[in-house]
């Protein structure tokens, strides 16, 4: 604890001159320096100067052990992503946090709190935290810059800035010379490359990621893990894999009751059964997945939009046609372009085939390519343009279309 700006703080907040607080214990010029952290005072002048102002010299010490052991449980809480206990451990540390600035975990504190907001998904608080650090930087220890980086990293990485926070996460590697067993990092690492559609190496940090969570049973992390695994073996073509981790995480997110979890899995084990041409499989996890959400947010467009892609492609033409006119209400609303876009397509192709191809190349295909949206996505288009053109007899635009895919 730092006891002379403890001292100087509660003398102040009693309306205390240091002439009062100093008679008969050390001279004003002696408090003076003792306040200042220029003079080291033994262990008796301490204790009678924070008498005095009716604080216990023990009970200082005390607060110092509980502000360390409250941190380094809202560290381990935060790793085990144990949401409602993290809320319950920071309320406790924000109780303490008037003495906190004269803890030697000042820093250490307000990096949690930094990486708290960042969990929390409070952004526009994490950025003025993240502002605040900055401003002190030149006094973390190397330990503490490394915190402050990799968080920074997370904080991008939210902002959808993938490339800047792979480019700290590799650095941050590199320095460390690839030896960090941490599994919060590695599963930072392996979501920055599937972010970056890298899927082979979102694979291979994933799976380390995975190992080391196993070890710690750290369950819901695990399930993270293998979701992010499973995305990234769908989009690598290694279906068995990703079938064995979806059915994993089905059974396992069953079990534990993982609610908000469930309809993400289902999702894209739809996904993954439509790649592997299960079309009525697809089907059937997509209705699930959609049955289990809130019907106004961009998770619900997202699984609407596949389930009328689906029954396009079975010639469900009337359902198709009521799941698109619900994704452009709803995608209009959310304010969400892509699906609006993507919407309107599939409804002018039903209607006129020739004028939705038209806006799939005019409209749909500039926005994607702009937009760096996956690579399965716009193949997909391609490969429609392509079959429409070949049909028309069109062979050169055919074939432009063709050269984009390989």
């Amino acid at each position: 604890m730092e006891f002379g700006a403890l001292i100087k703080f509660y003398r102040t907040q009693r309306g205390m001159t240091q002439a009062e607080l100093a008679k008969g214990i050390c001279s004003v010029p002696h408090l003076s320096k003792i306040e200042n952290n220029s003079k080291e005072a033994n262990e008796n002048t301490i204790s009678l100067l924070l008498e005095r102002l009716q604080i216990s010299l023990e009970e200082m010490e005390e607060k110092e052990d509980q502000i360390k052991i409250l941190l380094r449980d809202l560290d381990s809480k935060t790793n085990f992503y144990l949401m409602n206990e993290i809320d319950e451990t920071y309320q406790k540390l924000k109780d303490m946090e008037h003495l906190i600035p004269f803890s030697q975990h000042i820093y250490i504190s307000e990096l949690y709190k930094y990486r708290y907001l960042l969990y929390k998904g409070l952004f526009a608080e994490a950025e003025c935290q993240r502002d605040l650090l900055y401003k002190q930087k030149k006094n973390f220890s190397q330990h503490e810059n490394y915190l402050f980086r990799y968080y920074n990293a997370i904080f991008l990485m939210w902002k959808g800035q993938y490339k800047n926070a792979d480019d700290i996460l590799d650095a941050l590697s590199t320095e460390n010379n690839n030896e960090t067993a941490d599994g919060e990092f590695l599963y930072h690492r392996a979501l920055v490359k599937s972010s970056l559609q890298q899927s082979g190496h979102a694979i291979h940090f994933g799976n380390m990621a995975l190992q080391i969570f196993m070890n710690q049973h750290n369950f819901i992390r695990i399930l993270h893990t293998l979701m992010l695994l499973g995305i990234n073996y769908t989009h690598s073509n290694i279906y068995e894999e990703a079938q064995g981790c979806f059915q994993h995480l089905i059974r396992n997110a069953e079990l534990l009751k993982e609610e908000k979890l469930l309809p993400q899995i289902y999702h894209n084990m739809g996904y993954l059964q439509n790649k592997m041409k299960n079309v009525k499989e697809a089907l059937y996890y997509y209705d699930k997945s959609l049955a289990l959400q809130p019907n106004f947010n961009q998770h619900y467009l997202v699984t609407l939009y596949s389930i009328g892609e689906l029954n396009y492609s079975l010639r469900f033409i009337e359902k198709a046609c009521e799941c698109f006119q619900e994704v452009h209400s709803l995608a209009k609303d959310l304010g969400v372009k892509k699906y609006r876009l993507l919407a309107d397509f599939y409804l002018l192709l039903m209607n006129s085939p020739g004028k939705g191809f038209k806006y799939l190349e005019s409209k749909v295909i500039p926005y994607f390519e702009e937009g760096n949206e996956h690579n399965d996505d716009l193949t997909r288009f391609y490969k429609m343009l392509a079959d429409y053109y070949n049909e028309k007899g069109m062979v050169l635009e055919a074939v432009n279309y063709l050269n984009k895919i390989t």
